[in-house]
């Protein structure tokens, strides 16, 4: 029998060893990155045992323990956490191009073709989009074209929520404004609304909730490299379906669309000519798309991407603002009544209060961007590293996923006094240092809609239609917050769910009581 001394190596080869070991370790330490402090990490999981379910929560806590900027392994794949203004614009504007790309996984990738704008690299196509929105389908002559699409839908939801009130029914807040934000963008899209008998507007509607869900829930396979072949949650056999059924869909939109195309078309060639019709983004995206000279040759996919990128964009974010606001209100009933004096002196009761009036409404803006402050529709900026670079002494490899919580931001204590307390007036006085900030991406303390290259482009539209819609519903009626089965409650809930956009955790239901003398008020 072998006995320990006997298996011990001989002295000269013990001496090799410990200095190869000790070179190995050396070389090691020089290859890894100086990278910003870290929570302890485990083998394999890295730090996904520390995530709560509010992951921007989970990164706000870390800040506050490790600092502004820290490191982060969510599985195999790295990341930095961004929580102050300052980092926010070193990273998003002074190395905007070191940040340019954005996180892709499985589902995205599917669901949007590989051709998704918003998650497009940033190189021609990305380019020839960004100018394609900014000039033509979130353009101002654009957004005026389509200002009669917004009033008129703004009126129905108006007449829904008063014929409501006259019969005394508490109302479902937040799909009468998923509704609304759906149709407005569904016409603009697609020049179709929702009928409420299976239109295609309600399954374009069902589905991009579908989408807005899974793109915000958490696939282990996406973050343990071993796990990526595995589908243990059904999350591949959910988002195939759901791409399945949106492509078929949109196949049949654009297939009729087409053919509707050539008959008018041929109508106009035997009429000699005739008026051109105000087109929806459907229409101009088939112009390029037949158009042999185009910059950039656009597919089929590439249609059904930007449509997908369009309303997951247009649709709940806007919703849940709106929503968030009106929640606010009702726990702030000063700030409420504040709002609908302005918007009596400036519009008067005698008509519906319009996009036209917005300029006027300071306070109503106001309580839009304080609304946006603590309660951003997407909590995180993400953003990926394209190349290696080093922030303040510290090296980030490339591929690194870039997080700035714009969510903790707005709740520091050290950039806006009494963080937490719902206050307009923080954005009107002048002698207020936040007097000056606007949501534009050029104040790092307020990213509601990202900040450069990748800002949003729906920025105008977004903030003509949500302080307008807000304005409507103040006007036209008094809020009472009630439970599912309309029995009044106290206060709302500011309680928060996880997903995409950071929704509130529960439906929001109240009694509408009306201050429509007649449903005369709503004509012209």
């Amino acid at each position: 029998m072998t006995t320990l001394f006997e298996a011990t190596p001989p002295f000269y080869l013990i001496v090799p060893i410990f200095v190869a070991t000790f070179l190995f370790l050396i070389a090691l330490k020089r290859r890894r990155p100086n990278l910003p402090p870290s929570p302890k990490a485990l083998p394999v999981l890295g730090h996904l045992h520390l995530l709560g379910p509010l992951i921007h929560h989970s990164f706000r806590n870390f800040a506050a323990r490790h600092g502004p900027l820290i490191s982060l392994c969510l599985g195999s794949v790295p990341c930095i956490v961004a929580s102050t203004p300052d980092l926010a614009q070193e990273l998003l504007k002074t190395h905007e191009l070191t940040f340019s790309a954005r996180k892709h996984n499985a589902a995205i990738d599917h669901l949007t073709y590989k051709s998704a704008f918003a998650f497009a690299p940033y190189g021609p196509y990305w380019k020839f989009i960004k100018k394609l929105s900014q000039t033509e389908l979130l353009g101002a002559r654009t957004l005026n074209q389509f200002l009669p699409i917004r009033t008129s839908e703004l009126r129905h939801f108006i007449r829904v929520l008063h014929d409501k009130s006259l019969s005394g029914k508490s109302v479902n807040v937040t799909q009468e404004l998923v509704k609304l934000s759906n149709n407005i963008i569904s016409q603009m899209m697609l020049s179709i609304r929702s009928s409420g008998v299976d239109s295609q507007a309600d399954e374009a509607r069902t589905l991009i909730k579908e989408v807005t869900q899974i793109f915000g829930e958490f696939n282990v396979s996406d973050f343990i490299w071993f796990c990526k072949n595995v589908d243990f949650q059904g999350y591949k056999k959910r988002f195939e379906d759901i791409h399945r059924r949106y492509d078929a869909l949109l196949e049949k939109i654009i297939g009729d669309r087409e053919e509707l195309r050539r008959k008018k078309r041929e109508q106009r060639a035997g009429e000699g000519g005739g008026k051109e019709e105000v087109k929806d983004f459907l229409d101009m995206m088939l112009d390029i798309y037949e158009d042999e000279n185009s910059e950039m040759k656009l597919t089929r996919n590439h249609i059904k991407a930007l449509v997908l990128d369009i309303f997951t964009a247009g649709t709940d974010t806007s919703a849940s603002a709106i929503e968030w606001a009106l929640a606010e209100l009702m726990n702030n009933p000063v700030v409420l009544e504040k709002a609908r004096e302005e918007i009596s002196s400036v519009v008067g009761g005698h008509r519906l209060v319009d996009e036209s009036d917005m300029k006027s409404l300071q306070y109503v803006q106001a309580i839009i961007k304080e609304t946006l402050r603590l309660h951003p529709p997407i909590p995180m900026i993400a953003r990926k590293s394209v190349q290696e670079c080093d922030i303040r002494g510290y090296t980030i490899p490339k591929d690194t996923l870039l997080f700035v919580n714009i969510w903790a931001i707005a709740r520091d204590p050290k950039v806006w006094a009494n963080p937490l307390e719902f206050s307009p007036e923080r954005f009107l006085e002048p002698a207020n240092p936040t007097g000056a900030i606007d949501v534009k991406g050029q104040h790092f303390e307020l990213l509601p809609f990202g900040s450069g290259r990748r800002g949003c482009p729906g920025i105008s539209l977004a903030m003509q239609e949500m302080p307008t819609m807000l304005a409507a519903m103040l006007q036209c009626f008094d809020w009472k917050p009630c439970d599912r089965d309309g029995e009044e409650v106290k206060a709302v809930s500011m309680d928060e769910r996880p997903g995409l956009t950071c929704p509130r955790a529960n439906d929001l239901f109240c009694l509408p009581v009306s201050r429509l003398g007649s449903i005369e008020f709503l004509s012209g």
